[in-house]
């Protein structure tokens, strides 16, 4: 009798074409997940270093501000400080001058150029003819800059506005509506003494208003205040 020899029926399944697809689909949702979770990282590490460095800028520019009005001098023949409404000039004591370098005084100024709040400072003056140059330099500087301000100017920040008030009399006002003390003029040099200088205001507050579209936006305020009062700046 012959034998008959069974095999056992072995079951042997692929993956059929829709499951590959739907597998597919999956890791490329998870792929695409994942690319996105890493690029918002991406973009917000951007943005954060783009906000410091902002705020450097801007604590720098304010830091210089401070400066220039701790070192403001009175010479006798210039307000020591003036704001036209548009621009702001002062005489402050020559950067250089603890080096022996360039003794005298400098003209510094502020104000909006091309929609950036922006700095310009003269070299170190020596006498009162290349002083009231230097003023009267700052005050074109203002209205239109020359092409060789580029070298004596730096912009700080994108800026739609900017204001500036004094404190007097116990009170912030604009400076084109202040009326300051008149200053004492210089004894014994009655030929080149100007008379009624209005003195130095007991402080300063400076109003930026940074542009929109960048990190850092909105209003900021710096007072400072005279050092001679016992004050301190804020």
């Amino acid at each position: 009798m012959p034998r008959h020899h069974t095999t056992p029926m072995q079951s042997q399944r692929g993956f059929t074409l829709i499951e590959l697809l739907v597998a597919i689909s999956v890791m490329a949702l998870l792929s695409l997940m994942s690319w996105q979770a890493l690029d918002g990282m991406g973009r917000t590490e951007a943005l954060t270093r783009q906000r410091t460095d902002d705020v450097l800028v801007i604590q720098a520019g304010l830091g210089q501000w401070g400066a220039d009005l701790d070192a403001m001098v009175e010479t006798g023949y210039l307000p020591a400080i003036d704001f036209d409404g548009r621009t702001l000039r002062l005489t402050r004591r020559d950067a250089l001058e603890s080096t022996h370098t360039s003794p005298g005084v400098q003209v510094v100024a502020g104000g909006l150029q091309d929609g950036r709040w922006t700095r310009w400072q003269s070299s170190g003056l020596n006498t009162r003819g290349t002083l009231l140059q230097a003023w009267e330099a700052a005050a074109r500087w203002g209205q239109r800059p020359a092409p060789d301000d580029a070298n004596r100017q730096i912009a700080v920040a994108p800026a739609g506005d900017w204001q500036v008030f004094y404190f007097r009399n116990d009170a912030w006002t604009h400076p084109l509506s202040s009326v300051g003390t008149p200053a004492t003029p210089p004894a014994g040099d009655g030929n080149t003494a100007r008379a009624n200088l209005p003195a130095p205001p007991d402080g300063v507050r400076l109003v930026l208003t940074l542009s929109p579209g960048q990190a850092l936006t909105g209003e900021v305020v710096r007072d400072w205040a005279r050092p001679v009062l016992g004050g301190g700046k804020s």
